[in-house]
C-alpha cells in the first residue's frame, strides 16, 4: 500500500501517548497511532497550578471588620465581591439579592459562591487550595467569603469601596503620579 506523500516526509516527533502501541502497527498496516502531544514548553514541566492565597481560609482575624460584617450579613459581602469581580456590572445591591435568592432553595448559596470563586481565581491565576471552590463554600461559606473579600483588598480592590469607588481611587493615584512627574523641580541652593 501507498502511503500518503506527506506522512512519508513527516518530521517523527516522540509521543506523549499513543494508541495503538507501535509494537502492534506491522510495517504494512495502513493504520497510524492516535497519539496526543505536549507543547514542547511543556515536556518535561510539571503543570502549572496557581499561585498561592494572600492569607489562609481561616485567617478571618486579619480584617476583624470584614469578619463581624460576613458573619451577621454574608450576602452583603457576597454582593460587594460580585461588584468588583463583574466590573460593576453586578452591583451590590444586586449580587446582594442572588445571594439571598439561593438561601431558601437547600442553603444552595454555595453555588453561586463557589462560581464566583473561580471566577477570582482564573481572573488572578490562584491555586484551587486548600478546598475544592464548592467544597469551601460549601462547608465553609463565611470563611470563604471572608478570604475572597482579603484577597480582593491585597490585589488593590478594595470591595467596601464599590468598583465606582475602586476606579475614583485608581484615577487619583494616577493624577498624583503624573501632577509629581510634571510638577516644578525640587528647590536647589548653593553650599560652600
Amino acid at each position: 500500500m501507498q502511503q500518503h506523500p506527506s506522512v512519508e516526509h513527516a518530521e517523527i516527533v516522540e509521543p506523549v501517548i499513543s494508541f495503538p502501541p507501535n509494537s502492534m502497527i506491522g510495517s504494512n498496516s495502513t493504520v497510524e497511532p492516535v497519539t496526543s502531544y505536549l507543547p514542547n514548553s511543556q515536556v518535561g514541566r510539571p503543570p502549572y497550578v496557581g499561585k498561592p492565597w494572600s492569607t489562609g481560609l481561616f485567617d478571618f482575624h486579619l480584617n476583624q471588620t470584614n469578619a463581624i460584617m460576613t458573619a451577621f450579613l454574608p450576602w452583603v459581602t457576597f454582593g460587594q465581591i460580585a461588584e468588583v469581580l463583574d466590573h460593576g456590572e453586578t452591583t451590590c445591591p444586586l449580587g446582594t439579592f442572588m445571594y439571598l435568592a439561593m438561601l431558601p432553595g437547600f442553603c444552595s448559596f454555595w453555588i453561586i459562591g463557589s462560581k464566583y470563586r473561580k471566577k477570582l481565581r482564573t481572573r488572578f491565576g490562584l491555586v484551587e487550595a486548600p478546598y475544592q471552590d464548592f467544597v469551601s463554600h460549601m462547608i465553609f461559606p463565611f470563611c470563604s467569603l471572608c478570604q475572597e473579600f482579603r484577597e480582593l483588598q491585597y490585589m488593590g480592590f478594595d470591595p467596601a469601596l464599590g468598583w465606582n469607588g475602586i476606579l475614583a481611587h485608581q484615577q487619583q493615584a494616577i493624577q498624583n503620579q503624573n501632577e509629581q512627574s510634571n510638577g516644578p523641580p525640587p528647590v536647589q541652593e548653593m553650599s560652600r
